[in-house]
């Protein structure tokens, strides 16, 4: 075939160029393309790796003005004709840039688990690698094309119908998953580095956002972003019953949404939405904290106006709530720092309401810290608790002096958490005393019923504090700086609380622990 000589002919001619040739006499460039892109869908295994080298080769090789030509002949024909004569040669680009991108293409999962075992994937890397190669050298070739006036739009058209599926097999591949590899991941890094220097974006956020308006202003270019094309792409393999069928789709969603910010985030929210709802419901917790991640970056980049529309709010609201009831830490982290942003949406803080003589309305703050402090309760496994603990501080201060709606539980949890060890960092206590600290400056008017049982509580956690020869110093010394500062704040809130403790010497107290309230009762009386 006249092709396959040309391809051959091409490939000894040009071992030693130093710049690309201009061949002649040669085929239209759209058969070759054409001709390509169906002996790579047709072709064995065994074959697509020397018709992707081919591919390479000419993309590097030949002079890029033949390359990107609507037509073999010269280009005098009326803009009609030339308009069409480009559309082919842009419809032939693209279906052999699929045609690359199927050789490499992902194993499909048959039923509803979303994944498959490592050994499926284990020829991905080696065909993914030259069809990274092939796609790198064809964008090199395009960037490299200069062009003026109405063919250099041309240019940016063919490149804009390009990038999206380009970007979305070097996102697919340049991540650390099972159908990768250190080549593969390399290969798919340079693809989308060329990628970004073929358009002049700065960085992936660039890529997908673009500039804010895509006119010259001030003899500057302004890039546009293909977000929207990209989620073209996706769309069909996002549907609830399909997104599972192949283990990449959600990463690549995931990836693609969180390097978008605002304003770009708002008018593609109604299609970024539902998928990371779909993932939020999972089953699995992998997918379920993907899910989250997707959700808080939403609630973080959406004006909270527009999360308010349709109701969009409390639809967060109650697929993340519902996690609460789990007992995965990880979800529940995550969780609770996404609620703690969506409930700025939803509704003022409870602690920049002005006072009001009606009996005030709980709240969607109250339902969490009521469901959180009930959990914390009962709750015995270390990780939980911690995160717990840590999220509690940041909930109290929000709520403000509404806290004492749960006083009741939340002096449950400081007695029980203070009580029980979490070495090495003693991270649950020192968070329940800075808990508690919170609690004490909002809710001061409340401490005399509870001052002797948290004074109790908190002597004896120094007692154990300072002969707990296990804990390090610098934790030690956190813990009993914490005890001390709770233990001023009842004074405070209670004066003559701990005139007793003057009483203290050494026959019954250790020489630090001696220290720690001498400092305490010093600072009472001054």
């Amino acid at each position: 075939m006249e092709l396959t000589s040309f391809l051959h002919d091409l490939h000894l001619s040009s071992t030693s160029a130093e710049k690309p040739l201009p061949l002649a006499p040669h085929p239209p460039i759209t058969e070759v393309l054409a001709w390509l892109r169906d002996e790579l869908i047709g072709a064995a295994d065994s074959e697509r790796s020397s018709l992707i080298g081919h591919t390479e080769h000419l993309f590097q090789t030949v002079d890029p003005l033949w390359l990107f030509s609507a037509s073999s002949a010269n280009q005098q024909e009326d803009g009609e004709v030339f308009g069409v004569m480009w559309a082919e040669l842009q419809a032939g680009y693209g279906a052999l840039v699929s045609a690359l991108i199927g050789c490499a293409a992902l194993p499909l999962c048959e039923d509803d688990s979303g994944s498959l075992p490592a050994a499926v994937y284990s020829l991905i890397p080696a065909r993914a690698t030259p069809v990274s190669s092939a796609l790198t050298a064809l964008l090199g070739a395009l960037g490299a094309w200069k062009m003026v006036g109405g063919a250099s739009r041309a240019k940016t058209v063919l490149l804009l119908a390009l990038a999206p599926p380009i970007c979305v097999f070097a996102v697919t591949h340049f991540q650390d998953q099972a159908w990768t590899s250190r080549s593969s991941r390399a290969a798919a890094q340079s693809l989308q580095g060329a990628l970004l220097r073929a358009g002049h974006w700065r960085d992936s956020a660039h890529l997908l956002m673009g500039d804010e308006t895509s006119e010259e202003e001030e003899g500057q270019r302004k890039s546009r972003g293909i977000l929207g094309e990209i989620l073209d792409l996706l769309q069909p393999e996002l549907s609830k019953d399909r997104w599972q069928r192949c283990e990449a789709v959600k990463l690549v969603f995931s990836w693609i949404l969180l390097q978008v910010s605002r304003p770009a985030l708002s008018p593609h929210l109604p299609r970024l939405l539902p998928p990371s709802l779909l993932l939020n419901d999972h089953y699995r917790s992998e997918n379920c904290m993907l899910g989250v991640r997707c959700l808080h970056h939403i609630v973080l980049n959406t004006p909270p106006a527009e999360l308010r529309q349709f109701n969009r709010a409390e639809v967060l609201y109650q697929a993340l709530y519902k996690h609460l009831y789990t007992t995965e830490a990880a979800v529940i982290q995550l969780v609770l720092s996404c609620l703690f942003d969506l409930l700025l949406v939803l509704e003022k803080p409870p602690s920049s309401l002005a006072p009001s003589c009606s009996r005030r309305k709980p709240c969607h703050h109250d339902d969490v810290l009521r469901l959180v402090l009930t959990h914390m309760e009962a709750e015995h496994k270390v990780e939980l608790r911690r995160v717990y603990a840590s999220a509690l501080p940041p909930y109290i201060d929000r709520m403000g002096v509404a806290v004492c709606r749960h006083l009741r539980r939340v002096e449950r949890v400081v007695l029980g958490y203070l009580e029980v060890r979490d070495p090495p960092d003693e991270l649950s206590r020192l968070k329940i005393l800075e808990a508690l600290q919170k609690t004490m400056r909002v809710a001061w008017l409340r401490m005399a019923a509870r001052v002797d049982v948290l004074l109790r509580c908190l002597l004896r956690l120094l007692v154990d504090v300072a002969s707990d020869v296990s804990l390090g110093l610098l934790v030690r010394q956190q813990l009993m700086n914490q005890a001390c500062c709770c233990i001023k704040l009842l004074d405070c809130c209670t004066p003559g609380t701990i005139q007793l403790l003057q009483q203290v010497d050494s026959s019954c107290a250790s020489p630090e622990l001696l220290r720690c309230l001498a400092m305490v009762t010093t600072a009472t009386e001054r």
